[in-house]
């Protein structure tokens, strides 16, 4: 494991030494405390290997500390090629089933609802509905299943059967 020694002196400069070999800083001026992860990065090779730092502050006192190297860093694996694009099924047009019923007032927007499912009310009077999408799905593909009609103004209402 190497070892990192800095000298901290009065002015905030540093004397920095890797294993006891002088590490002259990289610029004309001397090594200060901004450097210390740069410092750190160089000796322990981009944080892949250990290192123990000892630092011995100006005023006597001082600090040794262990940095572990980080895990290797995963390269992601490129994209695989694209898969051909599978031929798209052709439509022979939309299954239309006709739902009539009698009572709206002129004019008015009718809701159609696909009934999924059927629950009761609670003693309180609220509901609580779960759908399941499989249902749905499964009514629209078979055709069977149940249609409401309602009036958005008269209210009115109409259950028709999809069969």
């Amino acid at each position: 494991m190497r070892t990192i020694v800095l000298d901290i002196h009065p002015d905030g400069s540093m004397h920095v030494t890797i294993d006891g070999n002088p590490l002259p800083p990289e610029d004309e001026w001397p090594w200060s405390r901004s450097a210390f992860p740069q410092i750190i990065d160089q000796a322990s090779e981009d944080r892949s290997r250990p290192v123990r730092v000892e630092v011995h502050e100006a005023d006597g006192t001082s600090f040794t500390d262990l940095l572990p190297a980080r895990p290797p860093r995963r390269t992601p694996e490129p994209d695989p090629a694209p898969e051909p694009a599978k031929p798209r099924k052709h439509r022979t047009g939309a299954k239309l089933i006709e739902v009539t019923a009698e009572g709206f007032i002129p004019g008015e927007d009718i809701i159609c609802c696909l009934i999924a499912s059927h629950t009761e009310a609670a003693p309180d009077a609220a509901a609580r509905a779960l759908v399941d999408l499989k249902q749905v799905t499964k009514a629209l593909q078979t055709g069977n299943g149940e249609v409401v009609l309602i009036g958005r103004i008269s209210g009115h209402m109409v259950v028709r059967s999809l069969s």
